[in-house]
């Protein structure tokens, strides 16, 4: 555990007042809990605290800039790359009291929202509408809007609907120095100027702190149904991924499950698939009643060269359910897989999946590691957990070299070192590898244009 910087009584006193009662945390003990997140790094902050409204993020965030004091932004925590690790100290600033959900037009087909809404609670609240927000991470129960604008996440219906980044209209954010700044707006189509929305969305809370979010909803799918199928292998499988596309079909969802990725769920869960099965994949389709009957049909025909060992139609909103809920296990499966893990998200594109998979299985093979390999290859978005024992130094070093390896080649293949959980700070050491260093240097003469004293996240990302 790391020390923080101590805090200064002007600090404190400041604190104090712009967030009683229990908005602002300063012993040791509360904070300790906000020095991590989903990677299992920490570091202590200097404080915490938990604003409910927008002025006083503005308050804070000129007081953080007059006295050059690190902001942290912080949602659920659930990113694996370290976003909100407050390595060298700094206040740590909590979204969760800003969480309420402040309009949902069907007209307009937009919601606006605080950044601390959880994603599956305004999903859930939009279907009382019929009304549909797409974006759909794995972690969708209990991460945030804002947490997944952060990072521009994507999650399982990227493949038709796209990333968090395509559905975000509009962001109401402070910047440091208080400053309050409004990007986008209500609709649907904008192109007057440069897209500073587009630009705050991933960026991983190093430009400022998002207080609003205006997103972009779709009509309810009226239908959806589900076709589970399992090979002999994971090559079968990714072949029959192809055809699917060879077929004309969009799925909403295309996931992935390797053998080792199946073994940790059934570790935790019972599984319907074949205990000798060596993949699996979940395709979902929607749209009405008829096309959704009319694609499954499609879907089983495609699949069908490729020789699945079981396969199991769902279209039932409870037997689809079930199904996608084994996918959404797999992180809390990996934990128990083996005592650590090193978890990368890399992509490649669609049509080198066969090699990626081939490459990591001769990477887990060669160094006698179990990688877990799973993830929304329906657009080349591969999950890889690299599990082992760090208490074992031969087997932490091999579980290091394995990680160079398979970002390596997925670089080579022309894939990108992450797809959807950003860099932090797990992936900067290998940023050079993909980014020249002009790119880094037009990425911090931007930061620097928002943020002229680092103070945002500092020593993430870029």
């Amino acid at each position: 555990m790391t020390q923080a910087p101590a805090l200064s009584a002007e600090a404190r006193r400041f604190l104090e007042k712009t967030f009683p009662g229990d908005a602002a945390v300063t012993s040791p003990e509360e904070m300790f809990v906000y020095g991590t997140d989903a990677s299992r790094r920490h570091a202590m902050p200097t404080a915490v605290v938990r604003p409910d409204s927008v002025e006083q993020v503005r308050e804070l965030l000129a007081f953080a800039e007059a006295n050059r004091l690190p902001i942290l932004p912080r949602g659920r925590a659930t990113n694996t790359v370290g976003d909100c690790i407050p390595v060298t100290g700094g206040i740590v600033v909590s979204t969760a009291r800003l969480n309420r959900i402040l309009e949902i037009d069907p007209d307009d087909f937009v919601a606006v929202v605080e950044p601390g809404v959880v994603t599956g609670d305004l999903q859930a609240a939009l279907a009382r509408e019929r009304l549909f927000y797409a974006p759909d991470p794995a972690s969708v129960k209990f991460s945030t809007i804002g947490g997944n604008a952060s990072t521009c996440a994507g999650g399982m219906r990227a493949v038709k609907y796209g990333v968090t980044r395509d559905h975000i209209l509009g962001i109401e954010a402070v910047l440091p120095g208080g400053e309050l700044v409004r990007f986008g707006g209500r609709t649907h189509k904008n192109v007057v100027g440069l897209d500073l929305t587009r630009l705050f969305v991933g960026s991983e809370g190093t430009l400022g702190l998002m207080t609003r979010l205006t997103v972009k909803l779709l009509p309810l799918p009226a239908a959806t149904a589900t076709l589970a199928l399992a090979f002999a292998d994971v090559d079968t499988a990714l072949t029959a991924a192809g055809d699917v596309f060879r077929a004309g079909i969009l799925p909403a969802a295309l996931e992935f499950l390797g053998r080792e990725a199946m073994v940790a769920v059934a570790g935790i869960s019972e599984v319907p698939w074949p205990a000798e099965a060596g993949a699996v994949l979940l395709i979902r389709v929607d749209g009405s009643p008829a096309a959704v009957a009319a694609d499954l049909r499609l879907l089983e025909t495609a699949t069908r060269p490729a020789g699945p060992v079981w396969s199991r139609p769902a279209a039932t909103r409870e037997d689809e359910e079930a199904l996608w809920e084994l996918r959404r296990l797999l992180n809390p499966a990996s934990f128990k897989a083996a005592p650590d893990k090193i978890s990368d998200d890399v992509t490649v594109p669609r049509g080198r999946l066969r090699e990626a998979a081939a490459g990591i299985a001769a990477v887990a093979g060669e160094l006698r590691l179990k990688i877990l390999f799973f993830g929304h290859i329906g657009d080349g978005n591969l999950h890889v957990n690299i599990m082992h024992d760090a208490a074992d130094p031969d087997e932490r070093d091999r579980a290091q070299t394995a990680r160079e390896r398979i970002l390596g080649l997925c670089l080579a293949l022309r894939g990108t070192l992450s797809g959807e959980h950003g860099v932090g700070l797990s992936k900067l050491p290998f940023i050079d590898r993909q980014l020249s260093p002009l790119e880094r240097d037009l990425m911090a003469r931007v930061k620097a244009a928002f943020d002229p004293h680092g103070i945002m996240n500092p020593h993430k990302a870029y």
